[in-house]
């Protein structure tokens, strides 16, 4: 009986956190994102929730812990804890197919899975989210936050941020 209450629990925790948006693109959720590593119970009975930043120093991390406070005290737990990893580093093929079509609607062309970096090594293929041409170039290796760039559409001649793979 114990362990089905404890189910219960966490899937009611996990419902509450799942609805937390990244508060940089507010249309993804952080399970949209990958950010969102797991939720469980600690030994002492908290909820905790582990969260992986998209970039070590990413300054949206302190707003997701206090919006996931928030929720899971709404939901009813008190003193959650709230644990960032790095360990595994986030990666964008953490990103769900769903998030992915939501920055596209958004405006922000998505990685592609499985993309290469640009640098060195020269740039993937971006389409532009507004017109979906592939015949874009980067402006600037920094957009509007540190995971993404700065690009344009040479076809519609719109600029726009591509969220870059890592």
């Amino acid at each position: 009986m114990v362990d089905a209450l404890e189910k219960l629990d966490l899937a009611r925790a996990r419902k509450a956190v799942i609805k937390v948006c990244d508060p940089e693109v507010p249309v993804l959720t952080i399970e949209d994102l990958g950010v969102l590593r797991d939720v469980r119970e600690t030994a002492d009975g908290r909820i905790e929730v582990i969260i992986t930043p998209t970039y070590s120093g990413c300054p949206a991390m302190s707003t997701i812990e206090l919006d996931l406070v928030v929720a899971l005290e709404n939901a009813g737990f008190r003193n959650p804890k709230i644990t960032h990893t790095l360990s595994t580093a986030w990666t964008t093929s953490w990103m769900s197919n769903e998030g992915r079509k939501k920055l596209r609607a958004y405006g922000i062309a998505p990685p592609k899975k499985g993309g290469k970096r640009g640098g060195l090594f020269g740039f993937e293929e971006v389409e532009c989210p507004q017109c979906g041409s592939s015949d874009t170039t980067q402006i600037s290796e920094f957009g509007s936050t540190s995971c993404k760039a700065l690009w344009r559409c040479k076809s519609c001649a719109e600029p726009f941020d591509y969220f870059k793979c890592h």
